[in-house]
């Protein structure tokens, strides 16, 4: 996927994307246009018949995020969202998958933020299939701000390998931290073992493997064209 758009006189790649995207909680009233929509909901049926997930994008809707969870999520303004829905056991898919649309809908000129906890779930109007429950939204549209940057944590941190560290998982490893994780924790290690078999393990408790899916993805783009096995 390398969707783009024009960005002051040049076009905004997956990869810029993945640096300029960070989360935003206030939103603007601008309406999301029509192509974008269409864009987006094209991707979502590729990405629902590739991964068996539920993903929904729900527009105008108001009273997900305009309860008191959201006011202490510090939300305003959230009338749109994606909405993920899957059986329990599947948080990696759900953060991989989800963070395709982020990255997307970054490169289109939305503004994005996961969201697990502060919103209300009941207010969704989610078309759950048997076995399903809705796992996260991710809430989309035109910021008040861009965001800033997360602190991360020193790489030697987050990955391990034996010997000099190959370029090509160094770019991996940072375009892994450039992804969004619970409460800022990353809560992921990525050890290489050796030449090109990875072990990714979530290192945390709760929502670490849903966090490990969104860290997978970036890793996979950082690591470019190189070939590369999960173990």
């Amino acid at each position: 996927m390398l969707l783009l758009r024009k960005r002051k006189g040049k076009n905004m790649t997956i990869y810029e994307a993945m640096n300029e995207r960070h989360s935003v909680r206030k939103y603007t009233d601008r309406p999301i246009e029509a192509e974008k929509i269409a864009a987006l909901n094209e991707e979502i049926a590729k990405i629902n018949a590739e991964s068996g997930l539920n993903i929904e994008l729900i527009l105008d809707e108001p009273k997900a995020f305009s309860g008191m969870l959201a006011r202490y999520g510090h939300f305003s303004g959230c009338t749109n969202y994606f909405c993920i829905s899957a059986p329990d056991g599947r948080d990696e898919d759900v953060g991989y998958f989800g963070e395709k649309l982020v990255l997307m809908a970054q490169t289109l000129g939305l503004n994005t933020c996961w969201v697990v906890l502060t919103y209300s779930k009941r207010a969704v109007p989610a078309k759950l299939r048997e076995g399903e429950k809705v796992q996260a939204v991710i809430a989309l549209g035109y910021g008040e701000h861009c965001g800033r940057a997360h602190k991360n944590k020193p790489m030697e941190a987050l990955c391990a390998c034996d010997g000099e560290m190959p370029e090509w998982f160094k770019n991996a490893m940072e375009a892994a931290m450039t992804a969004p994780t619970a409460i800022n924790q990353q809560a992921f290690k990525f050890t290489l073992e050796g030449e090109n078999k990875v072990k990714a393990e979530a290192t945390g408790a709760r929502y670490a493997k849903m966090d490990l899916g969104i860290v997978k993805y970036h890793f996979e783009l950082g690591a470019g064209n190189t070939e590369f096995e999960w173990v």
